[in-house]
C-alpha cells in the first residue's frame, strides 16, 4: 500500500491532499513500519494548507472537512516514537504560522485540539522536542489578538481559570538554554500586549504573579555571576574571561530590556511588581549597601559591578517611579537597607567591607562661606592638610551611614580610575533620565544650569514670587521647596511601601549645597594625577553639561586649582617637546583637541557603562623613566595630551569662553631654521628610499641587518621641521658626492649611545615612523584580538675610528635639539594663550571674590 504513495501526481492539487488525509485516517497505530509515511504525510500537508490559503481557499475547506485536526491528535496518541512528535509539532508551527486568513485561523484555535497538544505530556528530556514545542507555542502567539486569544482560555464568571498557552510556556522561562528562554519571553510579550483586561488579571494575580519575583530572582542570580567573573577577572584578565563578561552582560543587558517591554505593555500591576522586586530583591540590599566604603583605594569590584547595574536599570527600565526611587534612596542616609544583610547572593559578596562611622559627608572638605553675598563652596587649596590626595586614599571616609551619592562624590575624589569612571557614569546616566523629576536631579546636586534658570523664569512668569529675586538671587527658595516636595513624596513611599526609614537633612537645610559639592568635586578630580584621561574626558563632559556657559559659578579656589594643574600639565607637555615622539606632538595634539572639544559638548557621554567592567584605560606616570620603549612612551605622550587639552578646554570654558575649533599654533611654514637638510637637498617631505642626496655631511659607517653581511653606508642625521630623520645611504660610483638613501629611519627617541666597550660603535634605538597610538579610544573591541608585544628596533654603527663616531653622536643630539625646538617654537602660542587666560582670570575674578 505505501509503494502507491510515491506514484506520480500533481504536487500542489486537492487531490493530493485528499489522498494524503485519506491514507493518514488508515493509519490506525504509527509504528517503524509506516513511521516515514506518517512523517512525509505531515511534512506535505503543512505545505499544502500553506499554499491553499495563499491561492485556493478550498484546500482549507477540506481540510476542516476531513477534521484533520482530530487526526492529528490521534497520530500523536497512537505514536510511539518522538520523530513522529516532532514532525507533528512542526507541522503545526508552519501552519499557524503562515495562515493568514482570519477564519482559518479562529478554526485553528475554536477546538480544543491546539489546547490539547499545548498540555500533551510530550518527553521533554529530548531536546529537539522541546525546541519544536517551544516553537509550536511561539507561532500560536504571533497570531494572538483580543478575539484569537478568547479562544484559548477557559472563562468562569469573566474570570479566566485557564490558559494553558501562558502557564506551560513559562515552565520554561528560566531553562539553561538561552534559545528557549528567549523564545518564551517572545511569547509572554505578545501575550501581554494583546491588552487584553481579563488576561491581565490572570497574569497579575496569584498563583502567577510569581513569574515576576522568580523574573527578578534569576535576574538576579546573573548579576551575581557577572560580580564572581568581574571579581575573577580582576585578578587576570584575559582573552576567556573578557569573553565570559561580556557574555554574561549581554544576558543582564537582554533581561533589562525584556523587563521594559513588559512594562511597555500598559498592565500597571505588572509594572508594579517589576519594580517592587526590583528595589526589594536587588536595589536594596544589594546594590546600594555595596557602594558604602571604608576605603576607596582598594579594588572593589562589587561596588564596580554595583555601579554598572544601576546605569543598566536606568537607562533601559522606562520607570518613572523606580527612577525616582532610586534618586530619593541615593539621597538618604539609612541604617535598614538590609543592615544586617551582607550584599550577598549565591555565596558571591557584592560587598567588600564597610564602617560603622561616617566622618564626614564630604568626600573632600566643603564648608560654606559668604563672599560678596552670595553662597560659595569652599574647597581645600593644594597647600592646604585636605588636598587632593594622590595615592587614592580618601581622608574622609563614608561608611554604612553614608548617603551613597556621598559615596559616589568620594569615588570621584579618592577612588581608582575605574571607580572614578563608574561613578562619573552613574552620575551622567542619573543627569540624562528622562523619568526623573527635575527636582530629584536638583536635589541630586546635577541639574545643569539651563534647566535651573528655566525653572526661576517660569516661576517668575505665573508670579508666584518677585521676578526679580527668583532670577537674581543666589538663594532662591524655589529650589529648595521644589526639592522638599519631590523628595518628600518619595521618602514617604520609600517608609510606607517598602519599610526604609530614611533621612535626608543637607538637602532639607541647604539644596544649592548638593550643587556645590559636585562642582567642587569635579574640580578636585581636575587636579588628579592618578587618573586616565578618557575617564577625566569624562569628568569633564559632565562639568559642561552642569554649566553650559557661565563662569559665576566658579570660585577663586576652583580658578586656582584648574590653573595650577593646567601650569603641571602644560610642563608635562614642554618636556614631551624633547621626547621620544616629538615630531608627532603637534598632530596628536591637534587631533586631541578636535576630539576633547567634540566628546565635551556631546548631547550624551560616550561611554558604554560595561566599560567600566572591562577597563582598557590604566592611568600612565607622567615621568619619564629610562629603558622605557617607545611604545610606553608613545602611551605616556598621549594621555599628557589628552590631559593638557581637556584642562585647556575647561580653563577657557571657566572664563565663559568660546572654545575654538583648532588650538592656537605657529604653522611649519611660519617656522624656519638653517639645518643639514638643504645641505643634503632634501625637499619636503623628506627622504624616502632611492632618493638622491648631497653627501656633504655624511659620516662611513658599516652595519650587519643580517648575521654576517656586513654592508657599507653614508650615514646622516636632518631634520626638516619637526620631523628628523636617520638615514643611511649609499655612494653613487658615477656621482661623487652623491648617494642613493636605502634606508631611513626616525630621528625622535633613537636614544644615541657609544658602546662602552667599543669606542667605535654607536647604538640606536629604532622605533616605529608612524604612531600607534591614533585610536586610544576604542574600548569594547580590543578582546576580539589578542594583541602581540611590540618591541623597538636596534641599530648598531660601526665607524672607522673614535672621532667619526663621536662625530656622529654630535650630529644626533645637534638635529634632535634643532627638532625638539621646532615644535616647542610651534607650541609657543598656545603656551602663552595659557599665561594670558592665567592673568585674566584674575582680572575677571576680582571684582566678585575680592
Amino acid at each position: 500500500m505505501w509503494f502507491s504513495f510515491w506514484r506520480s501526481r500533481d504536487r500542489f492539487s486537492l487531490d493530493e491532499l485528499r489522498y494524503l488525509i485519506d491514507h493518514l485516517t488508515k493509519v490506525q497505530i504509527v509504528n517503524e513500519v509506516n513511521k516515514d509515511f506518517v512523517i512525509e504525510a505531515l511534512r506535505s500537508i503543512a505545505e499544502l494548507i500553506t499554499y491553499g490559503d495563499q491561492h485556493d481557499a478550498a484546500f482549507f475547506e477540506l481540510f476542516m472537512e476531513k477534521q484533520v485536526l482530530g487526526e492529528f491528535v490521534r497520530i500523536l496518541r497512537t505514536s510511539k516514537t518522538v520523530i513522529v512528535s516532532v514532525q507533528l509539532l512542526q507541522t503545526m508551527s508552519i501552519m499557524i504560522q503562515n495562515l493568514k486568513n482570519e477564519h482559518s485561523i479562529y478554526y485553528m484555535f475554536s477546538n480544543e485540539h491546539v489546547n490539547y497538544l499545548i498540555t500533551y505530556p510530550f518527553d521533554f528530556r529530548n531536546e529537539e522536542l522541546l525546541s519544536y514545542y517551544i516553537s509550536f507555542l511561539r507561532a500560536i502567539s504571533g497570531k494572538l489578538n483580543k478575539d484569537t486569544i478568547s479562544l484559548l482560555v477557559k472563562m468562569n464568571d469573566d474570570e479566566i481559570v485557564s490558559f494553558p498557552l501562558y502557564v506551560d510556556a513559562i515552565r520554561f522561562a528560566f531553562h539553561e538554554e538561552s534559545m528557549i528562554r528567549t523564545a518564551v519571553r517572545a511569547l509572554t510579550l505578545n501575550i501581554y500586549h494583546v491588552g487584553d483586561d481579563a488576561v491581565n488579571r490572570f497574569i497579575s494575580r496569584a498563583p502567577h504573579e510569581i513569574y515576576f519575583l522568580n523574573l527578578i530572582k534569576f535576574f538576579r542570580d546573573q548579576c551575581s555571576n557577572l560580580n564572581h567573573l568581574v571579581s575573577e577577572a580582576s585578578k587576570n584578565l584575559g582573552p576567556e574571561s573578557r569573553s565570559s563578561i561580556l557574555s554574561a552582560v549581554d544576558e543582564i543587558e537582554d533581561n533589562l530590556y525584556y523587563f521594559s517591554d513588559v512594562v511597555s505593555a500598559g498592565i500597571p500591576d505588572v509594572g508594579r511588581l517589576i519594580m517592587d522586586n526590583i528595589l526589594k530583591l536587588l536595589i536594596f540590599p544589594l546594590v546600594l549597601p555595596s557602594l558604602r566604603i571604608e576605603t576607596v583605594n582598594e579594588t572593589r569590584t562589587g561596588a564596580v559591578t554595583s555601579l554598572y547595574l544601576l546605569c543598566c536599570i536606568l537607562r533601559i527600565v522606562k520607570i518613572k517611579d523606580l527612577a525616582n526611587t532610586v534618586a530619593a534612596t541615593l539621597l538618604c542616609r539609612t541604617e535598614n537597607f538590609a543592615e544586617d544583610v551582607l550584599a550577598k547572593i549565591n555565596g558571591y559578596n557584592l560587598e567588600h567591607g564597610s564602617s560603622n562611622t561616617c566622618q564626614n559627608s564630604n568626600a573632600i572638605n566643603h564648608s560654606l562661606e559668604s563672599e560678596d553675598g552670595s553662597l560659595q563652596v569652599k574647597i581645600p587649596t593644594p597647600s592646604s592638610s585636605q588636598s587632593h590626595p594622590e595615592n587614592g586614599t580618601l581622608g574622609q571616609d563614608c561608611g554604612t551611614s553614608c548617603a551613597p551619592r556621598e559615596a559616589l562624590l568620594s569615588y570621584v575624589s579618592s577612588g581608582n580610575d575605574v571607580q572614578v569612571s563608574g561613578s562619573l557614569i552613574v552620575l551622567a546616566t542619573l543627569l540624562q533620565t528622562k523619568e526623573l523629576d527635575e527636582s530629584m536631579v536638583d536635589a541630586l546636586g546635577i541639574l545643569p544650569q539651563r534647566k535651573q534658570h528655566k525653572k526661576q523664569l517660569l516661576r517668575a512668569l505665573v508670579g508666584e514670587d518677585s521676578g526679580e529675586e527668583l532670577l537674581f538671587s543666589s538663594q532662591s527658595s524655589l529650589v529648595k521647596d521644589g526639592i522638599s516636595s519631590g523628595l518628600d513624596f518619595y521618602m514617604q513611599k520609600l517608609r510606607d511601601q517598602y519599610g526604609v526609614s530614611c533621612r535626608c537633612p543637607e538637602v532639607e537645610a541647604s539644596p544649592r549645597a548638593h550643587r556645590f559639592q559636585v562642582l567642587d568635586t569635579l574640580v578636585g578630580l581636575f587636579c588628579r594625577s592618578n587618573i586616565s584621561a578618557e575617564t577625566l574626558w569624562d569628568g569633564g563632559w559632565l562639568l559642561r553639561q552642569l554649566l553650559p556657559h557661565s563662569e559665576r559659578e566658579f570660585n577663586r579656589s576652583h580658578l586656582r586649582l584648574l590653573k595650577d594643574s593646567l601650569y603641571n600639565c602644560s610642563n608635562r607637555v614642554l618636556q614631551e617637546t624633547r621626547g621620544t615622539w616629538s615630531d608627532m606632538l603637534v598632530t596628536v595634539l591637534c587631533d586631541e583637541w578636535r576630539k576633547c572639544k567634540r566628546a565635551i559638548e556631546s548631547s550624551s557621554p560616550r561611554k558604554d557603562p560595561k566599560s567600566i567592567l572591562l577597563p582598557q584605560h590604566k592611568p600612565i606616570s607622567g615621568e619619564i623613566t629610562s629603558g622605557e620603549s617607545s611604545f610606553a612612551a608613545g602611551e605616556r605622550m598621549c594621555e599628557i595630551v589628552k590631559v593638557y587639552v581637556l584642562l585647556h578646554h575647561l580653563h577657557i570654558f571657566s572664563l565663559g569662553r568660546v572654545l575654538p575649533d583648532q588650538p592656537a599654533l605657529l604653522s611649519a611654514a611660519e617656522v624656519s631654521a638653517e639645518t643639514r637638510a638643504k645641505n643634503t637637498g632634501l625637499n619636503p617631505p623628506g627622504p624616502k628610499p632611492s632618493t638622491e642626496i648631497n653627501l656633504v655631511d655624511a659620516l662611513p659607517c658599516r652595519i650587519a641587518f643580517e648575521r654576517g653581511k656586513e654592508r657599507h653606508f653614508r650615514f646622516l642625521s636632518v631634520t626638516m621641521g619637526t620631523s628628523g630623520w636617520l638615514v643611511l645611504a649609499e655612494e653613487l660610483p658615477m656621482k661623487q658626492g652623491y648617494g642613493v638613501v636605502r634606508v631611513v629611519a626616525p630621528l625622535a627617541g633613537c636614544n644615541p649611545r657609544i658602546d662602552d666597550k667599543h669606542s667605535k660603535w654607536l647604538h640606536l634605538r629604532i622605533r616605529p615612523s608612524s604612531f600607534p597610538f591614533a585610536d586610544t579610544s576604542k574600548y569594547m573591541n580590543q578582546e576580539k584580538v589578542k594583541p602581540k608585544a611590540l618591541v623597538d628596533g636596534r641599530w648598531t654603527l660601526a665607524f672607522r675610528d673614535e672621532e667619526i663616531c663621536k662625530r656622529a653622536l654630535s650630529m644626533i643630539v645637534e638635529e634632535a635639539n634643532l627638532q625638539s625646538l621646532q615644535v616647542e617654537t610651534i607650541l609657543k602660542p598656545l603656551l602663552e594663550l595659557d599665561k594670558n587666560l592665567d592673568n585674566s582670570s584674575f582680572q575677571c575674578t576680582e571684582g566678585n571674590f575680592s
